[in-house]
């Protein structure tokens, strides 16, 4: 099956680009409630799966050994910005790990929040890991191994103990063999887990009811969820749609963006989990497609909506800052 259309760019009355993609809505027992485009096509689940990718934190027990708080526990599912609020937080958990920030492994990048860029800058600093959009999901790693008193070098590399539980998981969650999720290196440096958009939804579907996954791995997987609602700042920050999506939703929703325009909601109210992949990767797309998903499933109301109305019809800007279209959503589950 080829990829629907699923989102307009609108110039003035004209649609000058098209955006194509895959959705894939699916219930707690992995039934296939509702799928545009090919919702079995296998996408890499790149930061969509940083939420399972926490699991081992919690169920190894070092998350409860060195006191992670919700906060630090919800910025080991994160993508963040690089606020104060993202580097100071890591930079607490590593030390009560009794590690220094030189351990992460995941690369630098400029930071997402500009204005963290300009205070380094003019500081005279140097970006460094600590202000990678996944250094909350590295510093759950190390506290990890360390907990575990397995090497910290090394810790990003398939082979791993920290690499191996994480993988045990997403099979678990997703009930999609091991042996045939594709394995490729993220943006970080770990890595990346390939399977159908349908059984990524399906996972986030069986973290939505986590009571049926047993006693340890439920009360795990729901402390993790509770832990992103409650403190959605630490996913993404300030004007990312992750953070304003889950605060709109009150603790109803836990939702993660990927690379490469993935994203993936749970609904704790019906257990339903969505997949969305962007065809041609433009993350643009993904923000419409997901507040009409909602919006056509009846999860959102009028108010929420309109309170997403910046993600759910972005305004396309020229360089006078003036209007002259916008991303519209269009499509049928």
């Amino acid at each position: 099956m080829e990829a629907s259309s699923l989102v307009n760019v609108v110039r003035g009355n004209h649609i000058e680009s098209i955006h194509k993609g895959h959705i894939a809505v699916v219930d707690a027992k992995g039934t296939l409630l509702y799928g545009v485009g090919n919702p079995n096509a296998k996408v890499y689940a790149r930061s969509s799966m940083k939420p399972i990718q926490a699991i081992p934190v919690v169920e190894t027990g070092a998350a409860d050994y060195y006191e992670f708080s919700a906060a630090d526990l919800s910025l080991c599912c994160a993508s963040h910005n690089g606020e104060v609020m993202h580097t100071d937080r890591v930079l607490s958990i590593l030390k009560r790990v009794e590690l220094a920030d030189t351990a992460l492994q995941c690369g630098t990048h400029i930071p997402r929040w500009q204005d963290t860029y300009k205070q380094l800058i003019l500081a005279g600093q140097e970006v460094t890991p600590l202000y990678n959009n996944c250094s909350g999901k590295h510093t759950g790693m190390l506290a990890t191994a360390k907990y575990m008193n397995e090497p910290i070098e090394t810790y990003y590399a398939l082979n791993h103990p920290v690499q191996q539980r994480i993988l045990k998981s997403v099979s678990e969650i997703c009930e999609f063999p091991s042996d045939e999720i594709e394995i490729g290196i993220d943006g970080c440096g770990v890595p990346v887990h390939g399977l159908p958009l349908q059984s990524l939804a399906y996972g986030y579907a069986r973290m939505a009811s986590s009571e049926k996954l047993g006693e340890t791995r439920g009360k795990a997987v729901k402390r993790i969820t509770n832990a992103m609602t409650s403190a959605p700042e630490m996913v993404g920050g300030t004007n990312r749609f992750c953070t304003d999506f889950m605060k709109v939703g009150k603790g109803r929703f836990f939702a993660k963006a990927g690379a490469e325009a993935v994203y993936c909601i749970g609904d704790n109210e019906t257990g339903i989990g969505v997949a969305i992949k962007i065809e041609d990767g433009n993350g643009r797309a993904m923000y419409p497609v997901a507040v009409e998903v909602l919006h056509q499933l009846k999860l959102i109301d009028q108010v929420q909506t309109k309170e997403l109305m910046d993600y759910y019809h972005p305004k396309l800007r020229n360089a006078r800052n003036e209007v002259i279209g916008e991303l519209v959503a269009n499509f049928r589950l």
